[in-house]
């Protein structure tokens, strides 16, 4: 029977899995190798990857924080570094979560013990201040993210390491701009991190570029009226939509553009436009001072190349066999458990892509996973968990994305229910018509936070359905600075077409909006040429 579980990493998937086997009655024991909790989101000058100084959430408050804890209502809707990390304290304070890490110590391994077909127990080898300590645990809950190492990838753009003479740097050393003043920049990658850096250096050097491979849509954290774009995207009406339009339509929308990524980013459009960012295609080699793209054109006299490429996870401290079958989100049963070992004591959290919070996924893992510790909830035999898992690598093969698994997003609604649905938490939205319309309508048209999955079942909330029926509230809160008459609602019903027009997650149905409503502001970058829109 499990009882003691080790969790590795003391970030945001650390911290709530602490909290989950309390609520389970597990023992749990948190390593984390820094001094303090926070991991990617605690912010230091140098020495570990993190995010950067001037780093905003991506995701709204009310669709990122932890299931039965919101976010205090006069905190921003998108935050820095410094107020997460805040909320982070806060609620390891409310849950009582700290006693139960040992900080400055480093997991060395993690590996079967003699007996594990009988027990499923682990060796933890651990390492605090030069002292070597083992101990025995009933199962592990490895929590240190998929930001290990950063992705360089120098033999993809031959010449940066033995012809080019300017300087360059992977995105996990960006802190700040200062160092780019006057300087005429090169950054590769347009995801989230590329886009950022782009806007910010932009603001002192003499000149960026920003190469792309593909192209990618740009949009603004902020919808119609002034809400979060999440908050108004994200809901289980659009999931239906997307799920039950024709799938010929469906096929010809992604085919017509199968690779396009999707960023956040209020300011890169503006950038663009004003020249003070210049989109370019793939480098095809460097010279000692410029780079030579991929459609014949040349930019001489650049002086830093920031890579904003990427990162890759590994889990060394495994032992080999274990690791094998972690080294892809693929390999793993439903992203989180290695599917071939004998007893299901091991589980891989928060290494997923969703289109909406991470947080919010891996919270309902760590829901999952205690249960299936606890014994409350069972998996299927190993041969079936392989074969599911094997059916994934054949659909991304067949859809020639086998090599592009980083980009690959799972939608944020329908990952949460199908784990919601494992734990027994997935909310019954025609039950809820029934017994609660009010909050049934905000259920299905609202956004779909967190909190939906405290309303029933196992780990039930009694302030979910108060936090739901707020949650315009709190997004509306800290824009508020003096009380004026306002007669609207700003309930499910006042933003009902609000919501019909908004598109579905990765904008493949970006002309069902079109035609309903809104006016988002959307841009779709693209090289050499930018095509900009409103759709």
């Amino acid at each position: 029977m499990v009882q003691r579980v080790a969790i590795i990493g003391a970030g945001s998937s650390g911290l709530v899995s602490i909290k989950c086997c309390l609520d389970e009655g597990l023992e749990p024991t948190c390593f984390e190798q820094s001094h303090d909790i926070g991991g990617l989101w605690r912010f230091t000058e140098a020495g570990r990857i993190c995010v950067y100084r001037s780093v905003i959430t991506n995701t709204s408050k009310e669709m990122m924080c932890f299931s039965d804890f919101p976010f205090p209502e006069d905190f921003p809707n998108y935050m820095n570094h410094s107020r997460l990390l805040e909320y982070f304290r806060m609620y390891a304070k409310h849950f009582s979560l700290l006693s139960y890490i040992h900080f400055k110590t480093t997991v060395h391994s993690v590996r079967k013990r003699p007996d594990f077909s009988t027990t499923g127990q682990w060796d933890v080898v651990t390492e605090t201040d030069g002292t070597v300590e083992s101990a025995v645990f009933d199962a592990v809950m490895v929590c240190s993210g998929h930001y290990a190492e950063p992705h360089l990838p120098l033999d993809s753009f031959p010449g940066i390491e033995n012809r080019f003479r300017g300087q360059y740097l992977h995105s996990w050393e960006y802190k700040d701009s200062a160092s780019f003043q006057g300087k005429r920049v090169l950054v590769l990658g347009v995801g989230n991190s590329g886009g950022d850096i782009a806007v910010e250096i932009s603001r002192v050097a003499a000149q960026v570029f920003l190469s792309t491979r593909s192209g990618t849509w740009v949009i603004s954290r902020i919808s119609d009226h002034g809400f979060p774009f999440d908050m108004m995207l994200t809901t289980r009406f659009h999931n239906c939509l997307e799920n039950f339009l024709p799938s010929a339509l469906m096929r010809w929308l992604r085919l017509k553009n199968p690779n396009l990524s999707l960023i956040v980013n209020d300011e890169l459009p503006s950038c663009i436009l004003s020249g003070t960012v210049v989109v370019k295609p793939n480098v095809e080699e460097f010279m000692e001072s410029s780079a030579v793209f991929e459609d014949g054109t040349v930019e001489e006299n650049i002086d830093m190349v920031v890579f904003a490429t990427g990162y890759t996870f590994s889990f060394p401290f495994l032992e080999e066999s274990v690791r094998n079958n972690c080294r892809s989100k693929y390999t793993l049963y439903k992203y989180i458990f290695p599917p071939p070992l004998e007893k299901p004591t091991l589980a891989v959290l928060g290494l997923i892509a969703l289109t909406g919070s991470i947080m919010a996924g891996t919270e309902v893992q760590a829901r999952w996973v205690t249960r299936v510790f606890k014994g409350l909830n069972q998996l299927p035999p190993a041969s079936r968990l392989m074969a599911e898992v094997a059916k994934k690598q054949q659909h991304l093969i067949k859809q020639g994305l086998s090599n592009k698994e980083s980009k690959i997003k799972t939608s944020y609604i329908g990952y949460m229910d199908e784990i919601a649905s494992c734990v027994g938490v997935k909310p019954n939205v025609l039950l809820l018509f029934l017994k609660d319309p009010k909050l049934a309508l905000e259920v299905f048209f609202g956004p779909c936070t967190p909190c939906q999955y405290r309303l029933a079942g196992p780990g039930k909330w009694v302030g979910a359905r108060n936090t739901i029926l707020t949650q315009w509230h709190r997004a509306v809160k800290p824009l508020r600075t003096r009380v004026i008459n306002d007669s609207s609602n700003h309930s499910l019903v006042f933003h009902w077409l609000t919501i019909l027009g908004l598109p579905p997650s990765e904008l493949v149905l970006y002309w069902t909006w079109n035609l309903c409503y809104s006016r988002i502001s959307v841009a779709f970058i693209d090289s050499p040429l930018c095509q900009y829109g409103q759709p």
